[in-house]
């Protein structure tokens, strides 16, 4: 049993160091097809609209909600020492640095990573990649090339839209709600933020709108069985991209992390 045990242990860790080698391949391939003809700029514009704009209003209802929730529970702490004037920077910070980036990256998987997988998958079972490789289109090139730049480029511009709503909702509980002085909550702002932490938000939005695609067509890709693989690839998606960015958070932090 401990034999079998061990077995299955290590067939499962080669598979995953097979597939992260898989997928760095995708990565490569995809860098390097942006690059070679023929452009279709109406893929990237497609993909950026489905990614950003059809994201937007769930980015912007989850920054709003935090960052009233964060204030309510910010204000009632620091109550207990008298330190109210510090709401506004403690929200900011924690909305900059780290809040909005990972809530965005976390909500983003739910509708697109899913949609991705769905779609690859569900032409890899068709077979219409292969058809596209009959008429000579280079399957990374026309589906994966296109959403992975749009993740990187739409997860930072969601993220920033995440920081100013929450912000924006945090200044109305503390403010109209809670009695915090307006003023002194935005001069605190200015006075322990810097451009770094808005910047390196922006900078781990970025890398979890790669692997957020990524992880997408990567199953997608490889999804067979039909339906049921289909629906396997989606599953797998969703939970591997949300794992993956929380694990990718931890090690960012550690880097731009700056005492």
């Amino acid at each position: 049993m401990l034999a079998r045990a061990a077995i299955a242990t290590i067939r499962k860790v080669v598979a995953a160091v097979e597939g992260f080698g898989a997928a760095l391949i995708l990565l490569w391939e995809a860098l390097v097809w942006l690059v070679r003809p023929p452009f279709r700029p109406m893929l990237f514009f497609q993909a950026m609209e489905f990614v950003g704009v059809g994201s937007l209003f769930i980015v912007v209802l989850t920054g709003l909600f935090t960052g009233m929730v964060f204030a309510v529970q910010t204000v009632q702490t620091f109550r207990l020492f008298n330190a109210e004037t510090l709401v506004g920077s403690t929200v900011s910070l924690a909305l900059m640095r780290e809040l909005a980036p990972v809530l965005t990256s976390l909500m983003v998987p739910a509708r697109v990573g899913s949609a991705i997988a769905t779609e690859i998958g569900t032409m890899k079972v068709t077979e219409q990649v292969d058809a596209l490789c009959t008429m000579a289109v280079n399957p990374v090139q026309y589906l994966v090339t296109p959403r992975v730049i749009a993740g990187l480029v739409m997860l930072p511009i969601l993220t920033a839209f995440c920081d100013l709503v929450g912000i924006g909702g945090a200044y109305y509980v503390a403010v109209n709600l809670m009695g915090v002085d307006g003023g002194m909550f935005l001069d605190k702002i200015g006075q322990f933020a810097e451009p770094w932490d808005v910047t390196s938000g922006l900078i781990k939005a970025g890398v979890f709108g790669l692997i957020l695609t990524l992880v997408g067509c990567h199953k997608g890709l490889n999804a067979s069985g039909g339906a049921r693989g289909v629906g396997i690839a989606t599953t797998q998606s969703v939970v591997l991209s949300s794992i993956l960015i929380l694990v990718a958070d931890y090690f960012l932090t550690l880097m731009l992390y700056r005492g």
